[in-house]
């Protein structure tokens, strides 16, 4: 527990940068469909009649900010869903997810938020994009620290996620994540609630990943250490900025753009689905 506590004050000795696939990403499923090119610099994914892929990172973490560009499957993409992600593992495991459901031709992506801790989730919101995701690649970004969890779509803040324990709210600190990808067909909920079903004429579907970089405390669990530690004159790289990032008035106002213009859902306004009462930080400031 001390240890814990101790990392949350604890300055980044280095950053680490995931550039390249071969050396910092490992396939997990999907055997050819997942596709390292162009000297480790980017990662394709493929999904057909028969199965998806995905890859995780060979680290595991404790805060940081993780950036990844993706250019999403092109077309009619209806029944299938990408996924950028933060877990950990087991049934009471923490998650920080960016998923971005397909839709039929010339209609928008949902891009699906969530977080997860203590194997809880029930955390949903619900965007479009102000862009055609699948014209050229986008940066999707999660900064993770003690205070909060932003999600951003090419620097811009999407949704923040607040610390509020002391409302009795559990929040992710405690279990290292690593991060992970996959493109998968999930027919029977992500197009339309499940209305229209993947195409697999289509088949198969390409999403792109590339310039995975983290800026993050790297997880030892066979030591139980942390790569954060030393002080700022000790550190490579005294970019910390993630460790205490928040917004400021100018993120302010780009999220309340887009939650008031390309939000389509927020569990916090559910009251079909929570008719018992929201969740204690619906009460709280969104930012």
């Amino acid at each position: 527990m001390l240890l814990q506590l101790s990392l949350l004050t604890l300055v980044l000795l280095s950053p680490v940068s995931a550039d390249n696939f071969y050396q910092d990403a490992a396939v997990t499923f999907g055997d050819q469909r997942a596709q390292i090119q162009d000297g480790g610099r980017l990662l394709t994914l493929s999904l057909d009649k028969i199965s998806g892929s995905g890859f995780q990172s060979k680290n595991e973490y404790l805060f940081g900010r993780f950036d990844m560009q993706l250019k999403l499957v092109p077309g009619n993409s209806a029944g299938t869903v990408t996924t950028f992600y933060l877990s950990s593992q087991g049934a009471g495991h923490d998650e920080i997810d960016f998923e971005f459901l397909g839709n039929s031709s010339g209609l928008p992506y949902t891009v699906h938020t969530n977080v997860y801790s203590q194997g809880k989730g029930n955390k949903e919101q619900q965007f479009r994009l102000w862009f055609d995701p699948t014209s050229s690649f986008h940066t999707y970004s999660i900064v993770w620290n003690s205070q909060r969890i932003i999600f951003l779509v090419d620097n811009i803040p999407i949704r923040v996620f607040n610390n509020h324990e002391a409302l009795g709210v559990a929040y992710p600190k405690n279990q290292a994540m690593r991060v992970y990808a996959s493109l998968w067909n999930a027919d029977d909920w992500a197009t339309q609630g499940g209305r229209v079903k993947t195409d697999w004429s289509m088949a198969p579907f390409t999403a792109s990943y590339r310039n995975f970089n983290t800026n993050a405390c790297v997880w030892s669990a066979a030591t139980s250490t942390s790569s954060c530690g030393g002080s700022k004159t000790e550190s490579v790289n005294n970019d910390e900025t993630w460790q205490t990032q928040q917004l400021n008035a100018n993120g302010r106002n780009r999220i309340r753009w887009v939650q008031q213009k390309y939000m389509i859902y927020n569990y916090c306004a559910d009251a079909n689905r929570f008719s018992q009462g929201f969740s204690p930080e619906c009460k709280r400031s969104r930012f």
